[in-house]
Protein backbone atom coordinates (compact mmCIF):
# COMPACT_ATOMS: atom_id res chain seq x y z
CA UNK A 1 0.00 0.00 0.00
CA UNK A 2 3.06 2.52 -0.55
CA UNK A 3 1.37 4.15 -3.50
CA UNK A 4 -1.05 5.26 -1.73
CA UNK A 5 0.85 7.15 0.90
CA UNK A 6 2.95 8.38 -2.04
CA UNK A 7 -0.72 9.41 -3.76
CA UNK A 8 -1.36 11.79 -0.91
CA UNK A 9 1.95 12.76 -0.86
CA UNK A 10 1.92 13.77 -4.61
CA UNK A 11 -1.60 15.02 -4.52
CA UNK A 12 -1.37 17.27 -1.66
CA UNK A 13 1.87 19.24 -2.72
CA UNK A 14 1.04 19.46 -6.50
CA UNK A 15 -2.68 21.21 -5.31
CA UNK A 16 -0.53 23.45 -2.86
CA UNK A 17 1.61 24.40 -5.62
CA UNK A 18 -1.44 24.73 -7.80
CA UNK A 19 -3.44 27.03 -5.57
CA UNK A 20 -5.88 24.36 -4.98
CA UNK A 21 -4.88 23.03 -1.60
CA UNK A 22 -8.36 24.53 -0.25
CA UNK A 23 -10.60 21.87 -0.23
CA UNK A 24 -14.42 21.57 -0.89
CA UNK A 25 -16.74 20.96 2.43
CA UNK A 26 -17.47 17.31 1.72
CA UNK A 27 -14.04 16.85 0.68
CA UNK A 28 -12.66 18.02 3.93
CA UNK A 29 -14.97 16.13 6.10
CA UNK A 30 -14.53 12.83 4.06
CA UNK A 31 -10.44 13.30 5.20
CA UNK A 32 -11.79 13.99 8.75
CA UNK A 33 -13.85 11.14 8.99
CA UNK A 34 -11.09 9.23 7.65
CA UNK A 35 -8.80 10.51 10.75
CA UNK A 36 -11.05 9.73 13.70
CA UNK A 37 -11.37 6.11 12.17
CA UNK A 38 -8.21 5.36 11.52
CA UNK A 39 -6.88 7.03 15.27
CA UNK A 40 -9.97 4.46 16.57
CA UNK A 41 -8.66 1.45 14.91
CA UNK A 42 -4.89 2.01 15.10
CA UNK A 43 -5.26 2.54 19.01
CA UNK A 44 -6.67 -0.95 19.03
CA UNK A 45 -3.96 -2.58 17.12
CA UNK A 46 -1.53 -1.35 19.46
CA UNK A 47 -1.25 -2.25 23.34
CA UNK A 48 -1.47 0.97 25.36
CA UNK A 49 -2.27 3.30 22.72
CA UNK A 50 -6.04 3.18 23.26
CA UNK A 51 -5.78 4.22 26.71
CA UNK A 52 -2.77 7.09 25.99
CA UNK A 53 -4.32 8.16 22.83
CA UNK A 54 -8.36 8.51 24.42
CA UNK A 55 -7.91 12.35 25.44
CA UNK A 56 -6.96 13.02 21.76
CA UNK A 57 -9.17 10.88 20.51
CA UNK A 58 -12.19 12.57 22.24
CA UNK A 59 -11.35 15.99 21.56
CA UNK A 60 -10.66 14.79 17.86
CA UNK A 61 -14.55 13.50 17.71
CA UNK A 62 -15.76 16.95 19.34
CA UNK A 63 -13.54 18.83 16.71
CA UNK A 64 -15.22 16.96 13.82
CA UNK A 65 -18.84 17.24 15.45
CA UNK A 66 -18.18 21.00 15.29
CA UNK A 67 -16.89 20.73 11.74
CA UNK A 68 -19.81 18.89 10.50
CA UNK A 69 -21.88 21.89 11.24
CA UNK A 70 -19.08 24.55 10.27
CA UNK A 71 -16.67 22.96 7.93
CA UNK A 72 -15.14 26.11 6.75
CA UNK A 73 -14.28 27.04 10.38
CA UNK A 74 -10.66 27.71 10.62
CA UNK A 75 -10.96 27.70 14.45
CA UNK A 76 -12.49 24.27 14.42
CA UNK A 77 -9.84 22.77 11.87
CA UNK A 78 -6.85 23.88 13.33
CA UNK A 79 -8.05 22.46 16.68
CA UNK A 80 -8.90 18.74 15.00
CA UNK A 81 -5.25 18.94 13.28
CA UNK A 82 -3.63 19.54 16.83
CA UNK A 83 -5.40 16.71 18.37
CA UNK A 84 -4.79 14.29 15.21
CA UNK A 85 -1.04 15.20 15.65
CA UNK A 86 -1.32 14.55 19.42
CA UNK A 87 -2.35 11.06 18.72
CA UNK A 88 0.31 10.51 16.52
CA UNK A 89 3.15 11.92 18.58
CA UNK A 90 1.74 9.56 21.49
CA UNK A 91 1.88 6.66 18.95
CA UNK A 92 5.36 7.99 18.51
CA UNK A 93 6.15 7.17 22.29
CA UNK A 94 4.31 3.94 22.80
CA UNK A 95 5.85 0.37 22.05
CA UNK A 96 4.39 -1.46 19.14
CA UNK A 97 4.37 -4.94 19.33
CA UNK A 98 6.90 -7.25 17.31
CA UNK A 99 6.40 -8.20 14.22
CA UNK A 100 4.04 -5.13 13.98
CA UNK A 101 1.15 -6.22 11.19
CA UNK A 102 1.62 -4.39 7.70
CA UNK A 103 -1.73 -3.49 8.35
CA UNK A 104 -1.44 -1.17 11.30
CA UNK A 105 1.97 0.45 9.38
CA UNK A 106 -0.40 1.24 6.37
CA UNK A 107 -2.99 2.65 8.80
CA UNK A 108 -0.34 4.96 10.70
CA UNK A 109 0.66 6.03 7.46
CA UNK A 110 -2.47 6.92 5.66
CA UNK A 111 -3.16 8.87 8.84
CA UNK A 112 0.12 11.02 8.98
CA UNK A 113 -0.83 11.60 5.46
CA UNK A 114 -4.44 12.65 5.97
CA UNK A 115 -3.06 15.30 8.54
CA UNK A 116 -0.58 16.51 6.09
CA UNK A 117 -3.20 17.66 3.22
CA UNK A 118 -5.38 18.63 6.15
CA UNK A 119 -2.37 20.66 6.97
CA UNK A 120 -2.48 22.52 3.67
CA UNK A 121 -6.00 22.98 3.54
CA UNK A 122 -6.17 24.63 6.51
CA UNK A 123 -3.05 26.94 5.86
CA UNK A 124 -5.31 27.47 2.34
CA UNK A 125 -8.25 28.12 4.33
CA UNK A 126 -6.72 30.96 6.17
CA UNK A 127 -5.09 32.34 2.98
CA UNK A 128 -8.48 32.21 1.15
CA UNK A 129 -10.27 34.55 4.31
CA UNK A 130 -7.02 36.63 4.40
CA UNK A 131 -7.55 37.41 0.44
CA UNK A 132 -11.52 37.93 1.79
CA UNK A 133 -10.60 40.36 4.44
CA UNK A 134 -8.49 42.20 1.89
CA UNK A 135 -11.13 41.91 -0.83
CA UNK A 136 -11.23 45.35 -2.80
CA UNK A 137 -15.22 45.01 -3.68
CA UNK A 138 -15.87 43.59 -0.12
CA UNK A 139 -19.86 44.25 -0.63
CA UNK A 140 -19.45 42.70 -4.10
CA UNK A 141 -20.82 45.55 -5.67
CA UNK A 142 -19.53 44.02 -9.28
CA UNK A 143 -22.45 41.40 -8.86
CA UNK A 144 -25.30 43.41 -10.52
CA UNK A 145 -23.63 46.59 -11.66
CA UNK A 146 -24.11 44.96 -15.53
CA UNK A 147 -27.28 44.08 -14.99
CA UNK A 148 -28.04 47.66 -13.13
CA UNK A 149 -26.38 49.48 -16.09
CA UNK A 150 -29.00 47.77 -18.21
CA UNK A 151 -31.85 47.88 -16.27
CA UNK A 152 -33.19 51.35 -17.38
CA UNK A 153 -35.23 53.86 -15.48
CA UNK A 154 -38.56 53.09 -14.21
CA UNK A 155 -41.82 53.16 -15.82
CA UNK A 156 -44.58 55.00 -13.56
CA UNK A 157 -47.03 52.45 -14.90
CA UNK A 158 -45.35 49.82 -12.89
CA UNK A 159 -43.96 50.68 -9.31
CA UNK A 160 -40.62 49.17 -9.34
CA UNK A 161 -39.70 47.26 -6.21
CA UNK A 162 -36.41 45.95 -5.23
CA UNK A 163 -36.12 42.69 -3.09
CA UNK A 164 -32.95 43.48 -1.15
CA UNK A 165 -31.41 40.61 1.05
CA UNK A 166 -29.21 37.33 1.23
CA UNK A 167 -29.46 34.07 -0.28
CA UNK A 168 -33.06 33.39 0.90
CA UNK A 169 -33.54 36.80 -1.57
CA UNK A 170 -30.63 35.70 -3.81
CA UNK A 171 -32.66 32.17 -4.49
CA UNK A 172 -36.12 33.35 -5.15
CA UNK A 173 -36.53 33.82 -8.78
CA UNK A 174 -39.15 36.54 -8.91
CA UNK A 175 -40.91 35.97 -12.23
CA UNK A 176 -41.94 32.65 -11.66
CA UNK A 177 -44.38 33.67 -8.44
CA UNK A 178 -45.46 37.05 -10.19
CA UNK A 179 -44.90 37.07 -13.85
CA UNK A 180 -42.97 39.32 -16.07
CA UNK A 181 -44.78 42.27 -15.99
CA UNK A 182 -44.11 43.26 -12.47
CA UNK A 183 -40.85 45.36 -12.54
CA UNK A 184 -39.85 43.08 -9.28
CA UNK A 185 -35.88 43.85 -9.10
CA UNK A 186 -34.00 41.19 -7.11
CA UNK A 187 -30.99 41.75 -5.61
CA UNK A 188 -30.01 39.35 -2.73
CA UNK A 189 -26.87 38.07 -2.40
CA UNK A 190 -26.16 34.60 -0.84
CA UNK A 191 -24.17 34.91 2.70
CA UNK A 192 -24.10 39.15 3.03
CA UNK A 193 -24.73 40.50 6.20
CA UNK A 194 -26.20 43.83 6.90
CA UNK A 195 -23.46 45.80 6.41
CA UNK A 196 -22.61 44.67 3.06
CA UNK A 197 -26.11 45.31 2.01
CA UNK A 198 -25.61 48.90 3.28
CA UNK A 199 -22.44 49.26 1.70
CA UNK A 200 -24.37 48.73 -1.36
CA UNK A 201 -27.36 50.60 -1.16
CA UNK A 202 -26.42 53.38 -3.60
CA UNK A 203 -25.46 51.00 -6.34
CA UNK A 204 -28.28 47.85 -5.94
CA UNK A 205 -31.47 50.30 -4.71
CA UNK A 206 -30.93 54.01 -4.51
CA UNK A 207 -29.54 54.44 -8.17
CA UNK A 208 -32.08 52.18 -9.54
CA UNK A 209 -34.89 54.75 -8.21
CA UNK A 210 -37.49 51.97 -7.06
CA UNK A 211 -40.67 53.03 -5.32
CA UNK A 212 -40.50 50.88 -2.63
CA UNK A 213 -37.98 48.79 -1.54
CA UNK A 214 -38.35 44.79 0.59
CA UNK A 215 -35.64 44.45 2.73
CA UNK A 216 -34.86 40.43 4.51
CA UNK A 217 -31.43 40.40 5.84
CA UNK A 218 -29.95 39.76 9.06
CA UNK A 219 -30.08 35.73 9.50
CA UNK A 220 -26.61 35.78 8.61
CA UNK A 221 -25.63 38.38 10.88
CA UNK A 222 -26.61 36.31 13.68
CA UNK A 223 -24.39 33.04 11.90
CA UNK A 224 -21.62 35.24 12.43
CA UNK A 225 -22.22 35.90 16.03
CA UNK A 226 -23.24 39.67 14.98
CA UNK A 227 -24.32 41.67 18.12
CA UNK A 228 -28.52 42.22 17.42
CA UNK A 229 -27.95 46.35 18.29
CA UNK A 230 -25.69 46.12 15.05
CA UNK A 231 -28.24 44.51 13.41
CA UNK A 232 -30.67 47.33 14.13
CA UNK A 233 -28.57 50.26 13.28
CA UNK A 234 -27.72 48.67 9.80
CA UNK A 235 -31.19 48.09 9.12
CA UNK A 236 -32.30 51.63 10.26
CA UNK A 237 -29.10 53.50 8.16
CA UNK A 238 -30.79 51.79 4.89
CA UNK A 239 -34.23 52.84 5.94
CA UNK A 240 -32.92 56.18 6.42
CA UNK A 241 -31.01 56.16 2.92
CA UNK A 242 -34.08 55.18 1.24
CA UNK A 243 -36.50 57.50 2.99
CA UNK A 244 -34.02 60.15 2.13
CA UNK A 245 -34.22 59.38 -1.26
CA UNK A 246 -37.99 58.84 -1.53
CA UNK A 247 -38.23 55.20 -1.55
CA UNK A 248 -40.24 53.60 0.98
CA UNK A 249 -38.38 50.29 3.10
CA UNK A 250 -40.45 47.62 4.13
CA UNK A 251 -38.99 45.35 5.95
CA UNK A 252 -39.15 40.99 6.36
CA UNK A 253 -39.24 39.58 9.33
CA UNK A 254 -36.55 36.80 9.92
CA UNK A 255 -37.61 33.29 9.20
CA UNK A 256 -37.82 30.47 11.69
CA UNK A 257 -34.67 27.92 11.05
CA UNK A 258 -35.19 23.90 12.12
CA UNK A 259 -32.56 21.22 12.76
CA UNK A 260 -35.09 18.76 10.86
CA UNK A 261 -33.44 17.66 8.33
CA UNK A 262 -29.95 17.29 9.95
CA UNK A 263 -29.99 13.22 9.18
CA UNK A 264 -29.32 14.22 5.51
CA UNK A 265 -26.10 16.66 6.63
CA UNK A 266 -25.34 17.43 9.38
CA UNK A 267 -24.55 21.11 8.22
CA UNK A 268 -28.67 21.32 8.65
CA UNK A 269 -28.17 21.30 12.27
CA UNK A 270 -29.06 25.51 12.20
CA UNK A 271 -30.19 25.85 15.93
CA UNK A 272 -26.83 25.54 17.12
CA UNK A 273 -25.67 28.74 15.45
CA UNK A 274 -29.36 30.46 14.47
CA UNK A 275 -30.99 30.44 18.11
CA UNK A 276 -34.31 30.84 17.55
CA UNK A 277 -34.42 33.40 20.40
CA UNK A 278 -32.37 35.40 18.59
CA UNK A 279 -34.38 35.46 15.52
CA UNK A 280 -37.62 36.33 17.65
CA UNK A 281 -35.51 39.05 19.24
CA UNK A 282 -34.49 40.72 16.08
CA UNK A 283 -38.35 40.18 14.37
CA UNK A 284 -39.78 41.69 17.79
CA UNK A 285 -37.14 44.82 17.29
CA UNK A 286 -38.46 45.04 13.39
CA UNK A 287 -42.29 44.97 14.00
CA UNK A 288 -41.34 47.74 16.86
CA UNK A 289 -39.51 49.69 14.50
CA UNK A 290 -42.25 49.56 11.44
CA UNK A 291 -44.63 50.20 13.95
CA UNK A 292 -42.90 53.88 14.86
CA UNK A 293 -42.06 54.86 11.40
CA UNK A 294 -45.25 53.78 9.90
CA UNK A 295 -43.26 50.87 7.92
CA UNK A 296 -44.99 48.17 6.65
CA UNK A 297 -43.89 44.87 8.55
CA UNK A 298 -44.05 42.07 6.23
CA UNK A 299 -44.16 38.80 8.30
CA UNK A 300 -43.66 35.46 6.70
CA UNK A 301 -42.65 34.12 10.40
CA UNK A 302 -46.14 33.06 11.33
CA UNK A 303 -46.79 31.68 8.01
CA UNK A 304 -43.93 29.20 7.92
CA UNK A 305 -43.62 28.69 11.64
CA UNK A 306 -44.88 25.14 12.99
CA UNK A 307 -45.73 25.14 16.67
CA UNK A 308 -42.09 24.19 18.04
CA UNK A 309 -41.20 27.36 16.66
CA UNK A 310 -39.07 25.70 13.80
CA UNK A 311 -39.55 26.35 10.03
CA UNK A 312 -41.82 23.68 8.90
CA UNK A 313 -39.88 20.69 7.46
CA UNK A 314 -41.39 20.74 4.01
CA UNK A 315 -41.06 24.40 3.47
CA UNK A 316 -37.02 24.21 3.71
CA UNK A 317 -35.09 21.30 2.73
CA UNK A 318 -31.83 22.22 4.77
CA UNK A 319 -33.57 24.25 7.46
CA UNK A 320 -33.09 27.41 6.45
CA UNK A 321 -33.57 28.56 3.32
CA UNK A 322 -37.16 27.93 1.86
CA UNK A 323 -38.13 25.72 -0.92
CA UNK A 324 -40.36 25.84 -3.65
CA UNK A 325 -43.51 24.97 -1.32
CA UNK A 326 -41.64 27.94 1.20
CA UNK A 327 -41.68 30.73 -1.74
CA UNK A 328 -45.55 29.86 -2.50
CA UNK A 329 -46.08 30.76 0.78
CA UNK A 330 -44.08 33.85 1.23
CA UNK A 331 -45.12 35.44 -2.45
CA UNK A 332 -48.83 36.69 -1.63
CA UNK A 333 -47.75 37.98 2.04
CA UNK A 334 -45.05 40.51 0.26
CA UNK A 335 -47.55 40.64 -3.02
CA UNK A 336 -50.03 41.90 -0.33
CA UNK A 337 -47.93 44.42 1.75
CA UNK A 338 -46.46 45.76 -1.82
CA UNK A 339 -49.50 46.52 -3.64
CA UNK A 340 -50.95 48.19 -0.73
CA UNK A 341 -48.15 50.14 -0.38
CA UNK A 342 -48.08 51.16 -3.94
CA UNK A 343 -51.98 51.88 -4.56
CA UNK A 344 -52.25 55.75 -4.27
CA UNK A 345 -53.79 58.11 -1.67
CA UNK A 346 -58.26 58.55 -2.66
CA UNK A 347 -58.48 62.01 -3.80
CA UNK A 348 -61.08 63.67 -1.87
CA UNK A 349 -64.62 63.35 -2.89
CA UNK A 350 -66.72 66.30 -3.97
CA UNK A 351 -68.85 66.27 -0.78
CA UNK A 352 -65.57 66.40 1.48
CA UNK A 353 -63.92 69.31 -0.98
CA UNK A 354 -67.40 71.33 -0.82
CA UNK A 355 -67.52 71.06 3.16
CA UNK A 356 -63.39 71.65 3.12
CA UNK A 357 -64.53 75.21 0.88
CA UNK A 358 -67.63 76.33 3.42
CA UNK A 359 -65.16 75.57 6.33
CA UNK A 360 -62.27 78.03 4.81
CA UNK A 361 -64.83 80.75 3.87
CA UNK A 362 -66.68 80.85 7.28
CA UNK A 363 -62.88 81.01 8.87
CA UNK A 364 -62.09 84.02 6.55
CA UNK A 365 -65.51 85.60 7.06
CA UNK A 366 -64.50 85.67 10.53
CA UNK A 367 -61.08 87.01 9.95
CA UNK A 368 -62.53 89.87 7.97
CA UNK A 369 -64.90 90.15 10.72
CA UNK A 370 -62.65 90.95 13.40
CA UNK A 371 -60.43 93.45 10.69
CA UNK A 372 -62.85 95.13 10.18
CA UNK A 373 -64.02 95.67 13.57
CA UNK A 374 -60.63 96.74 15.15
CA UNK A 375 -60.11 99.05 11.98
CA UNK A 376 -63.17 100.77 12.87
CA UNK A 377 -62.21 100.89 16.56
CA UNK A 378 -59.09 102.77 15.90
CA UNK A 379 -60.58 105.23 13.57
Amino acid sequence: MKWLACFWATAAMALAQSGGALLSNQEALKIEQRTVQLMESTGLAVPGLARAGAPALEDARQSLANLQTAPQNAGNTFAFLGNARAFLAISDTVTKPYPFPEEGRRQFGEMRDAVDRLDSHFRALLDSKETQLRNPDRDNLKRYAEANEKLGAPSPQKPRVVFLGDSITDGWRLNEYYGSERDFVNRGIGGQITGEMLGRMKADVLDLKPRLMLVLAGINDLGRGIAVSTIENNLAMIADLAEAHHIEPMFASLLPVSDYHKDVNPQYARTAHLAPAKILEVNAWLKSYCDQRHYRYVDYYSAVVDQSGFMQADLADDGLHPNARGYRLMAPIALASIDSAARPEPKPTKAKDAKSNNKDAKSNNKKGGLREWLQKEHK
